[in-house]
This record gives C-alpha cells, structure tokens and sequence, in this order.
C-alpha cells in the first residue's frame, strides 16, 4: 500500500465490530442451548479462524455477511474434531479455546501461523494445570501447537501475575467445567467482555474489585449480541481525526466500555477535541459516536492501571505523541514485546524511520513530538495494527510511504483502506 499526504479528513464511518466481543458471541453462543444471533460481528480472519474451531467440533453456524447464527450444542456438546483445529493468527482464539477444551471428555491440538506459534502460552497453561488440566507444549518451548487431553477440572483462585483478559478469561471459561467456584485476581483489572457477557448468557458471574468469580452452571442459554464498534479500530481513525489538518470525523457506534476507553483517557489527557453524542448501552456494553477533530496536543505520561484499558492502542498513541508538543512517556508496557510483533521496537523503529525522536524502553517508549514526518518504506512483520498506525503516519508524512504487507490488516479490519479513502479531502 502506497500513501501520501492528504488535505484533510472529513466524514462519518461506521467502525466493524470489536474483535473481542465477536470471539466470546461465537464461544458462548457455541457452548449454549438454542440459537444465538450475532448482529455487527467481525469478519476479520481471527475471528472467522473461532468459527472454523467450533464448526470442526460439531456447532452448525451460518454466516451472512456481519450476521452470524450460532445454533448451540450446550455446555457439555462439543464434538472431538478430526483434524487439528487452526488458530491462525488468533491470539485470543487460542488463550480462550484453551479453558474450554481443558475440561473436554476429548483430545486435540491446537496451532496456528509462524507468528501465533512464537507467542507465549505458559501464561495460560500454568493456571489450566494447577485446575488438573493435561495441557502441553508440543515443541516443548511453552507456545502452540498446544496438546490438550480434556479431563474433570477442579476450582481455583487463581493471583494472575499479569492483567490480561486472555488469561483471565481463560480460567473463568475452565471455570464452566470446574466442580466449584472458580475465581481470577489481577494485578490491575484488565477487559471485562467475558464476565459481562457470560451473564447475558445466564452464568452466575460476580466482580468485586480486581476479582472475577464463575459458578459453574448447569447449562447456558441463548441470545441475542448487537456488537459495539471495535474501539481499538476507531484508535486509527482517532488518531487521524486529531493529528491531520482540516479533519473532523464522526465515528458511529463506538463501544466506550470503561475497561476499554483508555486511549479516550489519553487523549484527553493529550488536550485532544473529541466529543460524545448518542450514548446507549447494550447489555452492560456502553457505545457513544465519537467526533473527533483536529487539535494542538501536549505530551503526557501513560502508565500505570490504564495500561490494560490500552494495551492494543499503544502503537498509535505513540504516533499521536509524535505530534504532539513535548515529551511523552509510555510505560508498564511490557506485555508489548509479546504480541504479534515486539511492538515496542517495531514501533520506535518505524518512527525513527519516518524522522521521529523516539527510543524504547525495556516496558515502554519516550517520544519528543515536533518533528516533521518523511515518507518511509514500512516494515510491519505482519501485525495488522503496526500496518494502520504508519498508515495514518503516511498520510501525515513528506514524500512517499510503503506499507509492505499492507494485506495483514484483514486480521481485525478488512476495510480500512476503504474506509481511509473515503474520508480523504
């Protein structure tokens, strides 16, 4: 993909739905009895990587565009597929599939990409084990492929080192099969998409403070899921709206869930111009049409329990940085270095490329905004969001940028490019 600089950036778009909340419908709705229709869902291929998994053990879902039917099999009718089931390059299809299956009357392997297969599972695998899971690292180095032997699993409170839906998640849905109360404590509170929609489907879930607990029910029960926009989607056009001259965008339908909304917080913090309007809320899921316009930012510090509310808008909050006046510190970020890419140097070397005063950190980036940006030749090693953050910084940069595997942002937004030039002055 070849970029230039635009005028400016002017109208509304309506973002696809969030990538998380499109995982659990098709898991839950797998896992109950009866029939549950998804509306707005995400047909990003780690998404569609979900309903191959469930299709190879035995779940009957039909896909009509953004409109999934997910005829249940109940919480115990899961089929041993007969072949391994493919992640792809779907992180949270693997953490979250893998509590499911740990508790299982069957066998099977999970793998997926290169990429998938590097990402570190241990995270899960520990608190599976302690449950008496029999889950393995097949190459022995803690990644997938996983092989999971499903078995009786029994009730843990489990102190997760690291704030992760993924882990927590993990757990809680192992929790299911569990022969009591199973409980999750964060060090920060990550995501909450899984407890506030296990509810919706009739589980016994309570949050106290940093503490999520599951009773395993009898069974689950079908219904309806209107996914918000994916808010880590509209971080792009956020980013974009605030930074490129003669812009205002308005962004339709935004989940704004608070566990979520911390680039809201950031940029805020940043002086940025976005206003709310039409706020409702969908079962515990709040959405608000975001309109964002262009603005003069100062740098911040971004750190601390605001981190997990972020952790996958950070790329392009260090893209705002960049233009932004002074300094901006990101910190506690570790968990970036572990993601499809290390995004932390994937990051700050792109910036650097394209003129920017940036350095990482071993948990972050400090960025000194101001500098002019030129166009660069952009290598993203295949992470979707690196690709849609240099992108934004392409049409803000001198010259001429070259996104080299443009194609990896199918994984979570197929048409962003569309949707870029639909909004170009």
């Amino acid at each position: 993909m070849k970029l230039t600089k635009v005028k400016g950036l002017q109208g509304e778009l309506s973002i696809p739905g969030d990538k998380s909340i499109s995982h659990r419908a098709v898991m839950f709705g797998a896992l109950s009895k009866g029939t549950t229709h998804i509306r707005n869902f995400l047909s990003g291929a780690d998404c569609l990587a979900t309903i191959d998994c469930f299709r190879k053990m035995g779940v009957e879902i039909k896909q009509d565009g953004t409109d999934v039917t997910v005829c249940g099999n109940g919480l115990h009718g899961l089929k041993k597929p007969n072949t391994i089931l493919d992640v792809g390059n779907s992180g949270t299809t693997t953490r979250l599939i893998s509590g499911i299956l740990a508790g299982q009357d069957f066998e099977t392997v999970l793998s997926g990409d290169a990429s998938l297969n590097k990402r570190p599972m241990g995270r899960i695998m520990k608190p599976l084990q302690m449950m008496g899971a029999d889950i393995e690292s097949a190459n022995g180095d803690g990644c997938a492929p996983l092989k999971i032997n499903g078995k009786m699993l029994k009730a843990i409170h489990y102190d997760s080192p690291v704030a992760s839906a993924q882990v927590k998640s993990c757990v809680l849905l192992a929790g299911l099969y569990a022969d009591g109360q199973t409980s999750v404590t964060e060090p920060a509170l990550s995501r909450n998409h899984t407890e506030l929609m296990l509810r919706a489907f009739g589980v016994d879930v309570k949050s106290s403070g940093k503490t999520a607990t599951v009773t395993p029910p009898q069974e689950m029960h079908a219904c309806d899921i209107t996914v918000p926009g994916d808010i880590s989607s509209a971080t792009f056009f956020i980013v974009a709206g605030l930074i490129t001259p003669n812009s205002c965008i308005r962004l339709k339908n935004v989940g704004i869930n608070p566990t979520r909304d911390g680039i809201l917080r950031v940029c805020k913090d940043m002086g940025a111009d976005i206003t709310m309007e039409n706020v409702e809320d969908h079962g515990g899921e709040p959405t608000a049409d975001l309109i964002v316009r262009t603005s003069k930012l100062k740098g911040t510090v971004v750190g601390g329990d605001v981190i997990p509310t972020l952790i996958d808008e950070i790329p392009a909050i260090a893209l705002l940085a960049a233009f932004a006046e002074g300094e901006t510190i990101i910190k506690d970020a570790q968990e970036l270095r572990v993601k499809e890419s290390d995004r932390i140097a994937l990051t700050v070397d792109n910036l650097v490329k394209m003129g920017v005063d940036a350095q990482g950190t071993e948990d972050g980036m400090i960025i000194c905004g101001g500098n002019p940006l030129h166009g660069a030749s952009i290598h993203c090693k295949y992470d979707h969001r690196i690709a849609m953050t240099f992108s934004i910084a392409g049409i803000n940069a001198g010259g001429e940028t070259v996104i080299e595997d443009s194609e990896c942002v199918d994984v979570s937004y197929p048409t962003f490019y569309e949707q870029l030039e639909q909004l170009r002055l």
